[in-house]
């Protein structure tokens, strides 16, 4: 049987996700005692991650070159700006907050460098770059909503019900495995110093990942809070 570049990944990443699972954020999300006014943050921030993290699809689609790889980049683009995000905002309708003010939130410092270290590598290098940079994302979610869907109760409760239903949806899944085909297909034939560096972008990003479900759970922002004197 063939070995797949996920595979060696799985090994480097499995024990950050597996510690997703353990955060307080993720356990409340699945057992259904998350605060809202932390999932409120998450969603908020979440919300104008997505916003950066489809640039990188539209990034990913320019620089492709073959037509199947462009494809697979606007099938992703199209499926985070509508599927994916249609979900917070309708999450947001519930909280009482626009469209509008969804999408002009401030970004919490985790958010930006999160997003800054994505684009930056993904705009510096080739397509390789990308796609490691999409990838702990959407493959971690889907493996947190997969998670959850067997903790009892999940997928029926009544307000977190509809978030492990999407991220654990077979919709979000096909995502998830786009991103995984991609970079299986991208790795054939890569020497072994450009697939250490695809490596340490998925594994940094898995780390960015933590720091965000920490973030949410702390309703950080900022570490130091500067107010203008009137």
């Amino acid at each position: 049987m063939e070995n797949l570049f996920t595979d060696r990944l799985w090994n480097k990443v499995e024990p950050i996700w597996k510690s997703y699972l353990e955060h307080p954020f993720v356990k409340g999300l699945g057992e259904g005692w998350l605060d809202q006014e932390k999932f409120k943050h998450w969603m908020k921030q979440d919300y104008i991650y997505l916003i950066e993290y489809s640039r990188l699809f539209a990034l990913g689609s320019a620089k492709a070159t073959d037509l199947d790889t462009m494809t697979t980049f606007a099938n992703l683009l199209h499926g985070t700006l509508d599927m994916e995000m249609d979900l917070h905002r309708k999450y947001a309708s519930k909280f009482g907050i626009s469209n509008e003010e969804l999408e002009n939130t401030e970004a919490a410092a985790t958010t930006t460098a999160y997003t800054s270290y994505m684009l930056n590598v993904s705009q510096r290098g080739g397509i390789e770059n990308v796609v490691a940079s999409v990838l702990a994302c959407a493959w971690s979610y889907n493996y947190i909503g997969k998670s959850l869907a067997k903790v009892p109760g999940a997928l029926e409760h009544e307000f977190y019900g509809n978030w492990v239903q999407m991220y654990s949806s077979d919709e979000f899944t096909a995502l998830a495995n786009d991103c995984i085909d991609l970079i299986n297909t991208i790795a054939k034939g890569k020497p072994e110093h450009e697939l250490a560096f695809i490596e340490e972008i998925v594994v940094k990003t898995s780390y960015f990942e933590y720091m965000f479900w920490d973030m949410a759970e702390n309703k950080e922002m900022w570490p130091v809070e500067v107010r203008a004197s009137v």
